[in-house]
């Protein structure tokens, strides 16, 4: 009997393709659930997921035939690694695969609020022709602070690294990177000269809220902030709080705390309608990691790590 992959998203051809050459089994369960999930992975020997399920030590214990999980993506936050490394379960993720998209998405935010493209293109469509009023700012010139420097983050450096900016980085386990605009900086040192904070970190109890109100309360030149990590980095209601203050000039969020629309309660509804009917704010539904281009490359990204051998 050929060993079985399920694939907990949509994936790249490639990716199904090449586990099919390995000699596995490959099961598509885009819609799954976390109940269905647990019925039947029992049967299967390795796992493809992204951030739309929680595997817990509940999921492995059912898991009697797993040997590896590859996720697409970033961040391992919903994979209790841990637990399935004492299992003997590998597990691998694929940031390099999207950290282009991620940061080319980053700069696309920036400069369409600094430049109020996506809010003059709205207003236009009304018929409402506002020149004075949607004056733009240049991104010439500004000190532009990343907080991360892991792939996304020292991607969107490298962006930024034509626009004759000083890029102000802080990272906690990271020395040494300094190089052309790229500055090594303490985080005070960001929250004091900024004019762009964007922040590029995992999800962990240690970053859990980073940003919250004594955070925006530190800032000092009203930056432009933006969000292309996990949604539970950032207290919304902080910085709601920060914009209403001037603390921040405006926000870019590619996540939310809550990404599952349908499950909405009232507050959540309400958080969500405050920040979109802001001029000074751009919420995108976490597609920064999902060009074609990324789609392809995590697939190879996360086959290279799992390493798995051709089989007969």
């Amino acid at each position: 009997m050929r060993p079985k992959v399920i694939v907990t998203a949509y994936a790249h051809p490639l990716l199904r393709k090449r586990l099919e050459s390995y000699g596995f089994d490959v099961d598509e369960e885009y819609s799954i659930d976390y109940a269905g999930l647990m019925n039947i992975i029992g049967e299967y020997s390795g796992m493809i997921v992204t951030t739309r399920l929680k595997i817990d030590k509940a999921i492995l214990d059912k898991a009697v035939s797993l040997k590896w999980i590859g996720r697409l993506g970033s961040g391992m936050e919903l994979i209790d690694v841990n637990y399935a490394s004492s299992l003997g379960i590998k597990c691998v993720a694929s940031p390099e695969g999207n950290r282009n998209a991620v940061a080319e998405h980053a700069l696309g935010i920036l400069l369409s609020l600094m430049h109020k493209i996506s809010l003059a293109n709205e207003q236009v469509k009304q018929f409402v022709w506002l020149r004075d009023e949607n004056r733009g700012t240049e991104l010439k010139g500004k000190k532009v602070g990343i907080i991360g420097y892991g792939n996304t983050g020292s991607r969107f450096a490298h962006l930024l690294s034509v626009f004759d900016v000083s890029v102000l980085v802080y990272d906690k386990y990271k020395t040494g990177f300094s190089e052309g605009c790229v500055q090594e900086v303490s985080l005070d040192e960001i929250m004091n000269h900024a004019d762009v904070i964007s922040f590029h970190v995992p999800l962990t109890a240690e970053t859990h809220y980073f940003a919250s109100q004594s955070f925006f309360k530190k800032c000092k030149k009203s930056p432009y902030f933006l969000n292309l990590s996990r949604g539970k980095v950032v207290n919304t209601i902080d910085l709601m709080e920060a914009l209403d203050e001037g603390l921040i000039c405006g926000a870019g969020l590619d996540v939310l705390e809550n990404e599952n629309i349908k499950s909405f309660g009232s507050s959540d509804r309400a958080m969500l309608t405050n920040l979109t009917q802001r001029p000074n704010v751009i919420i995108t539904p976490h597609i920064g990691g999902y060009s074609y281009e990324a789609l392809e490359k995590m697939a190879d990204v996360v086959l290279e790590k799992l390493d798995l051998p051709p089989r007969d």
